[in-house]
């Protein structure tokens, strides 16, 4: 059993759903400390002058806030922003239309968490992708401990034998841990195929929707990594 757990970003790049699809089983790791100016609330797209961020405005209150317990801001209209920029930048990308309509109810769009948001669009792209990874919420495993140890107890409770982890976890996972516990580990790598864009050179490391927009289906045969994973 391979199991990836992540926290949830705001419509994110395709190594995330490559990420998603390279699992048996993929958890939302949404039960943990919500970190500012990072990917939870906002993701990159092309304009003529280059990449700019769509965010989505958050009530963050304290640094002990979890990324669950973070609410939407629905005080300014951001929804009708962001689909008029993507009307903007993508208006004449060939796939427009399969983008968009994986944002339709972007502007209408009431969940409660930033987390339910993610959540939502996450499901809905890896639908379009063809992926059907189960995806699992890290709250409804009542993980506990702190850090590896944590983790430790979230992938027993799932039966994992192999946990594929981001390569920039190598820095700080305990090893040793997952080798007491008989947990194999690897990291996921990110090497992906250049595909036709907009806007000047490319640019990979922009969310998974300018790849749709580009390429419509055919974008489910460009979200998995050239190179293999690496195994410890």
């Amino acid at each position: 059993m391979r199991v990836g757990v992540i926290q949830s970003s705001f419509i994110p790049w395709r190594g995330y759903f490559d990420f998603i699809a390279s699992v048996d089983i993929f958890v939302f790791h949404d039960d943990i400390q919500y970190t500012k100016g990072d990917w939870r609330n906002r993701n990159k797209i092309k304009t003529p002058k280059g990449t700019e961020w769509l965010t989505v405005p958050v009530s963050y209150k304290n640094v002990a806030q979890l990324i669950c317990q973070t609410a939407v801001d629905y005080s300014a209209a951001w929804g009708k922003s962001h689909l008029g920029r993507w009307q903007a930048y993508y208006g004449a990308t060939p796939y427009f239309d399969d983008a968009m309509a994986l944002l339709f109810d972007l502007e209408g769009s009431r969940e409660a968490s930033i987390s339910q948001l993610n959540i939502k669009l996450i499901r809905r792209i890896a639908g379009y992708l063809d992926i059907s990874t189960p995806m699992i919420l890290s709250a409804d495993l009542a993980a506990t401990g702190s850090k590896t140890g944590r983790l430790i107890d979230l992938l027993r409770k799932l039966n994992a034998t192999t946990y594929l982890s981001g390569p920039s976890a190598d820095a700080y996972l305990d090893k040793d841990a997952f080798r007491r516990h008989g947990i194999a580990l690897e990291y996921k790598s990110y090497d992906y195929e250049p595909y036709p864009q907009l806007w000047g050179e490319f640019d990979g490391a922009v969310t998974v929707l300018d790849l749709i927009a580009n390429c419509g289906p055919q974008s489910k045969g460009l979200i998995r990594s050239r190179t293999p994973d690496l195994k410890l």
